[in-house]
């Protein structure tokens, strides 16, 4: 069941910019330029003419933005990303006219002051109407590459009059990518790095998410029914192995994120997401310290998988949701994790009555059966257990 889910939900990530048109974009002051590219992220536009006698490219990068805010457009010479980033940025200076400035980026400065760039700018300007704030230039290209990186913004914070940061989550951290010139053609890295954060997030979501619950769910209620022994120990088992191994397979693509994403740390995402892989870890690995069911420290065994079981669970589903912000997906997205969680919850309440009728019933009736006391099969996922003192009743 959860690989074709998994392989259904990974086929839909979006892999590449989708290419709306531009064309219809009117430029101010009867500006004309060769191609254009939709920008996915922001909502911006890029207009452009390359001019191969002498290298240059004239631009117009334009944002929707107000008039208190800042745009910036940047050529990544050296790598991906906004380190290293020559950015060109437009914004109302303290007398309300529209200036421009430049200034190279990086993860060591940040703060923005005019300075030169490593390629020439022969022309610089920009402007501000009807909500859209644009920046026009003519430059020189690095090296004569007509394949580049470039990374575009728009932001409202400012300090001592000139930009200062911008969002660390959604669009904001996807807007970069790779054009070519010639073609027009807008790909790679920063739809790559989402494509990357959505396969971190599937992986997470169906992992923790959704399998370590039903194994939950299969462990507490399932093996009250007689006919379900021991069919219930081996799903449980096989549920929540293949949950441990998915999740490993998210936590390593989120490590592999951390470390491309310099500057930007998301601590309370992260910190949950070691703790998570920590004790879920140390769940899979108590099967070794399991004692035998009728051990005198089998209760303590039995409270301690309890315990870390549960804890995983919540520390799950609080990270997920924290994931959900961080990368901002369509609402859609989120709703259907909300809607799989609460049948999940429905489902267990329902369980919950049914099984204490039937353990109460058996009782009554003076049934027993030590196999649905718990003393059957051993655990090793959530929420197993072979019973406390061999009382019959569903144990969490």
């Amino acid at each position: 069941m959860s690989i074709p889910l998994l392989l259904l939900l990974l086929s839909v990530l979006p892999t590449s910019f989708s290419q709306q048109s531009c064309t219809k974009d009117i430029m101010p002051q009867n500006k004309l330029y060769s191609l254009c590219n939709s920008l996915q992220q922001l909502s911006a536009n890029l207009h452009w003419t390359y001019h191969p006698a002498n290298s240059t490219v004239d631009i117009a990068y334009r944002a929707p933005q107000t008039s208190d805010g800042w745009i910036g457009w940047a050529l990544n010479p050296t790598g991906t990303g906004m380190n290293g980033a020559e950015t060109i940025f437009a914004f109302h200076d303290s007398k309300g006219i529209m200036t421009t400035v430049t200034y190279p980026i990086t993860y060591q400065n940040t703060v923005v002051r005019n300075s030169s760039l490593s390629f020439k700018i022969y022309s610089m300007s920009s402007d501000f109407s009807n909500n859209m704030m644009s920046i026009y230039a003519t430059i020189e290209l690095p090296g004569n590459k007509t394949t580049v990186n470039h990374v575009w913004q728009a932001s409202t914070m400012f300090s001592n009059g000139m930009p200062s940061g911008h969002a660390t989550r959604g669009a904001n951290i996807r807007s970069t990518a790779m054009l070519d010139l010639l073609s027009g053609e807008s790909s790679g890295s920063g739809n790559l790095r989402l494509h990357r954060k959505n396969t971190h997030g599937v992986l997470n979501a169906v992992s923790w998410g959704i399998l370590m619950p039903i194994g939950a769910i299969i462990a507490r209620y399932m093996r009250v029914f007689k006919s379900a022994d021991p069919a219930w120990f081996y799903l449980h088992v096989a549920c929540q192995c293949s949950a441990y191994i998915v999740g490993v397979a998210g936590w390593g693509t989120g490590l592999k994120l951390g470390s491309d994403s310099k500057g930007i740390t998301y601590h309370s995402h992260r910190d949950i997401g070691i703790a998570l892989f920590c004790l879920a870890t140390l769940q899979v690995f108590a099967l070794l310290l399991r004692p035998k069911k009728d051990h005198k420290y089998r209760l303590y065994w039995n409270i301690y998988h309890h315990v870390i079981g549960y804890t995983v669970i919540i520390l799950s589903v609080l990270n997920i949701f924290k994931g959900f912000d961080i990368l901002d997906p369509e609402k859609k997205w989120k709703h259907a994790y909300i809607g799989i969680i609460v049948a999940l919850g429905a489902i267990a309440a329902v369980l919950e009555v049914v099984t204490w009728g039937v353990v109460l019933k058996r009782k009554r009736s003076g049934g027993s059966d030590k196999s649905h006391r718990g003393g059957g099969n051993g655990v090793i996922g959530l929420n197993g257990t072979n019973g406390y003192g061999g009382r019959e009743q569903p144990r969490v």
